[in-house]
């Protein structure tokens, strides 16, 4: 009599989280490598700091609050948006996002995971003003520090989801520069980022609060500086009770960008 094989057990193929952290580590190992991009995303926080002294950014008050906010917006919008459309459209244009997405990975895996490195950067330069405005002596205490986060998870769910509809008309990284330029504008001109909504008329300033970033901003001004949008000045309940609406109108543009994104994105170049 022969023995009967006993078949090897199969390894159990890796978590869904494995996989998306695997991408992720791969993704931030090459942006490790570019010693350039390093540098300016340490050296561009600490020189907005560095004019502090100069800036009058956002109303009354303590200016380190207000300078992180203003550092939330700028980063969500010139960074992490525009370097998510370029790095999306570029590992398209080389077939990388194909091949990847015919493997194990799901396309929610492969979009997070190439995106990680982008956010960690985000995260990190944020932090960097919140900690240069405190050495100088510019920080106050939060209001509130929920408020805050739910801006800057949302406002980086946002980004990352307009960042994957925009590949949709972005034929090459170089056309970014244009592809971007409508959001930069609307969010640069119209979302109380450089200067409160009250120098508007209040019918311009009403319509203006269901731009996609306004809400962003506007949590974080409420949590960091106890401002609400027409420069108004609150405690801890005074902010949750002007939340509400930036937090529907946030949660609102992110499910509209994840639906819009399903159906525009592309994995392949066009041919």
């Amino acid at each position: 009599m022969t023995a009967a094989t006993v078949p090897a057990p199969s390894r159990p193929a890796p978590s869904r989280l494995r996989r998306t952290l695997a991408l992720a580590g791969a993704e931030t190992r090459l942006l490790l490598r570019n010693r350039t991009a390093v540098v300016n995303s340490l050296l561009l926080p600490l020189f907005f700091v560095a004019l502090v002294p100069l800036t009058d950014i956002g109303g009354e008050g303590a200016l380190g609050p207000r300078l992180v906010v203003t550092s939330l917006g700028v980063t969500l919008v010139f960074l992490t948006y525009y370097n998510l459309v370029t790095t999306f459209v570029a590992r398209r244009e080389e077939l990388v996002l194909q091949r990847m997405r015919s493997g194990e990975l799901s396309g929610a895996e492969v979009l997070l995971g190439t995106a990680v490195p982008t956010l960690l950067v985000t995260v990190a330069q944020v932090v960097l003003v919140l900690a240069g405005s405190a050495v100088i002596g510019e920080w106050a205490a939060p209001v509130d520090v929920v408020l805050p986060l739910l801006a800057l998870l949302g406002g980086a769910a946002l980004m990352t989801l307009l960042a994957v509809a925009s590949t949709s008309f972005t034929r090459t990284p170089e056309s970014a520069q244009i592809t971007t330029l409508p959001l930069v504008l609307v969010a640069t001109a119209a979302s109380g980022l450089l200067y409160p909504l009250d120098v508007f008329p209040d019918r311009v300033a009403e319509v203006l609060r269901f731009t996609p970033v306004e809400p962003v901003v506007e949590l974080a001004r409420l949590g960091l500086a106890g401002q609400t949008w027409d420069g108004q000045a609150v405690d801890w309940a005074g902010a949750w009770a002007a939340a509400p609406q930036p937090l529907l109108v946030l949660g609102a543009w992110i499910a509209v960008a994840a639906s819009v994104s399903r159906q525009v994105f592309r994995w392949a170049p066009r041919r």
